[in-house]
């Protein structure tokens, strides 16, 4: 006969039993006990607590725009040119040839001490016109430090003035042109512009010397260079008839044509180059430039002869002779020369005309 197993105990019981005999940790009393559980607990329980904190105070705080200031942009300041006297000196002189000092608070004496306080005015002669037709400056030159500067106004007449007789018989015949120069200072950078005193007489600029432009070859009126620059100015002064000018200019370079030119007839005095090349029989190799002054008599239909003087610059170009360059009314030699077919096409000017 099977003893009978003994009856189980239920399993809370067993799980309670199990627990009472476990003995309980224990820590010598010796030994500190760490805190750090404890405190990162405490860390992590404040975080929580904070970001639904900060995030109602954000919520709650009022919504303002704050406009943050542009910073102030500070320009380089622009380089200016010194003031120009030039305009000045004119007026200076036009006015002191009003002035006169029996009348020194005239318009134009008052008008000449604003510009320069204290200034000699001139005695005028009785029954005589001084007054100018034109006043021009015609040169200009500034001192060491650009702080003061001398201009030469060249004064024109209506007419030629004799000065009265003298025991010897009358005297030489002004001229109807006079020169003054004119001295002043100008204030730093682009300051007022003042003139220092009465203008002082002086002769007249001294003249070019002849080829002192550089032009002194010649060149014939049958050699290929002469023959083009004839039939170019013909054409250019053919009184608006010289429709086909084009074919005398450099590809890209366009030339106004006088419309109201009154000559019937124009013929070429004289050509000069600044080169041998220029003035020979034959075209050189593309790309050569010359330099050319062309003298020439314009003649009218009322039979008035009119000389003219033009200065250019021709660059050769497929066996020919072409000009990339026109100037006129000038003193001086032209600027810059032509390198080559396509860069004079390329920078070619005109002061009678203007690039394409």
């Amino acid at each position: 006969m099977t003893p009978a197993s003994p009856p189980r105990r239920p399993a809370a019981e067993t799980i309670t039993r199990s627990l009472r005999k476990q003995q309980p940790e224990t820590v010598p009393a010796g030994r500190p006990v760490s805190r750090g559980p404890r405190f990162a607990r405490l860390g992590l329980w404040a975080a929580l607590a904070a970001g639904p904190l900060a995030l109602a105070a954000v919520t709650a705080m009022p919504r303002t725009t704050v406009a943050q200031a542009a910073p102030t942009p500070h320009a380089t300041e622009a380089v200016r040119p010194p003031a120009d006297p030039r305009g000045i000196a004119e007026l200076f002189v036009d006015l002191w040839l009003h002035a006169d000092t029996t009348t020194p608070d005239s318009p134009a004496g008052a008008a000449l001490r604003s510009l320069a306080p204290g200034v000699d005015l001139p005695k005028q002669p009785r029954g005589s016109d001084t007054a100018p037709v034109r006043v021009v400056a015609v040169r200009m030159s500034d001192g060491v430090d650009d702080a003061s500067w001398t201009v030469m106004v060249a004064v024109l007449r209506d007419r030629k003035e004799q000065p009265s007789a003298t025991p010897s018989g009358p005297g030489p015949e002004v001229s109807p042109v006079r020169y003054f120069a004119v001295s002043g200072t100008r204030g730093p950078g682009s300051g007022a512009v003042t003139v220092v005193g009465a203008p002082a007489e002086v002769a007249a600029p001294d003249a070019p010397t002849p080829g002192a432009e550089g032009v002194t070859h010649r060149v014939p009126a049958d050699s290929a260079l002469g023959a083009t620059l004839g039939e170019f100015v013909r054409t250019y002064l053919g009184g608006g008839q010289g429709t086909g000018i084009d074919r005398y200019l450099s590809p890209g370079l366009s030339v106004a044509v006088p419309k109201t030119a009154p000559y019937a007839r124009v013929e070429v005095d004289d050509v000069t180059a600044d080169s041998e090349k220029a003035a020979g029989t034959k075209v050189p190799a593309d790309g050569t430039a010359a330099k050319v002054r062309i003298r020439v008599t314009g003649q009218d239909a009322q039979g008035g002869r009119w000389p003219l003087a033009y200065r250019a610059e021709v660059t050769a170009r497929a066996g020919r002779w072409e000009i990339s360059r026109l100037e006129a009314g000038i003193t001086g030699t032209a600027t810059g020369t032509a390198t080559g077919t396509a860069t004079a096409a390329a920078t070619a000017t005109a002061t009678l005309g203007g690039a394409r």
